[in-house]
């Protein structure tokens, strides 16, 4: 086996500075992935984005949460607010998808919707994940997987990551801690979903990194993590954008941190003398 590296951006298609950030991550860096919010002001900048970058390969960031949705709120009262707005209350919204009917049918009309909207831009979608990763939730994976197979799409994140790697990545780079993420929860979860979406033809990267460093992965602690990455397939995944303070960031994410990354100039001379093969633009070509 020999290591392949994939990098990720979430939301694309949020806001203009993060279609910035993603694009410059990508045109000046080494950020070779890229998910896309269908519902999002940004959408159809996004779109011509990745239509001017044929390199970089995009797939679906499912908002269910903290977000626009696709189809009229009136059509998902379950999963919205009075606003009009996805529900933020994931605990809770997250029990009401489990224990209503009514509400698992709004979930997989959304769903489909948002990969519909996605299809009609032409782009080939190469891979589908989740917004804040609800679809950890077996409701949510369940829809997510079955619609994504339909479509022909042949990958998802799985969201877990080794702590034994983060800690040392921390140690090295000097940066302290970052969030404590619940391995315990996550891994037995990352397996249940790992093998759901196999099932229907879906592969994964073997380990995701960026969860605990999430809106804070930066230039020290991706210098520091990247030569202490294990053989197999690793997702980085990144929150990039021309600027903080934007208004629809995560609360105090260092989003140009990130976007420095995805650009410093050791980061990109490390990845390439990575061997043949072990940077590629697409989760599986």
């Amino acid at each position: 086996m020999t290591r392949r590296l994939i990098f990720n951006a979430d939301d694309l298609g949020l806001h203009a500075a993060v279609n910035e950030g993603i694009e410059r991550a990508h045109r000046e860096g080494v950020l070779t992935a890229a998910s896309l919010m269908v519902g999002e002001p940004g959408f159809e900048e996004g779109v011509r984005i990745a239509r001017a970058n044929p390199g970089l390969a995009v797939g679906l960031h499912v908002t269910l949460t903290d977000g626009r949705p696709v189809l009229p709120p009136s059509h998902i009262p379950s999963l919205t607010q009075p606003n009009g707005l996805f529900r933020d209350d994931m605990e809770r919204l997250g029990a009401r998808i489990a224990t209503s009917r009514a509400a698992q049918a709004e979930l997989a009309a959304e769903v489909a919707a948002q990969m519909a909207r996605f299809r009609e831009t032409g782009l080939p979608c190469d891979h589908v994940n989740a917004h804040k990763h609800f679809h950890n939730h077996p409701w949510i994976a369940g829809a997510m997987i079955r619609i994504a197979a339909e479509a022909g799409v042949r990958a998802i994140r799985v969201p877990w990551e080794p702590q034994r790697l983060v800690r040392a990545a921390e140690a090295a780079s000097g940066e302290g801690r970052g969030d404590d993420v619940g391995e315990w929860a996550l891994r037995p979860a990352g397996w249940v979903l790992r093998a759901r979406a196999a099932r229907r033809g879906l592969r994964a990267p073997d380990i995701m990194v960026g969860h605990a460093w999430s809106g804070h992965f930066t230039p020290a602690r991706l210098r520091a993590v990247l030569p202490l990455l294990p053989e197999g397939v690793t997702e980085l995944y990144f929150h990039p954008a021309a600027r903080d303070g934007f208004g629809r960031g995560g609360p105090g994410y260092r989003h140009e941190a990130e976007l420095a990354a995805l650009t410093d100039p050791a980061v990109i001379e490390a990845v390439a003398a990575l061997p043949r093969g072990g940077y590629t633009p697409m989760l599986f070509p």
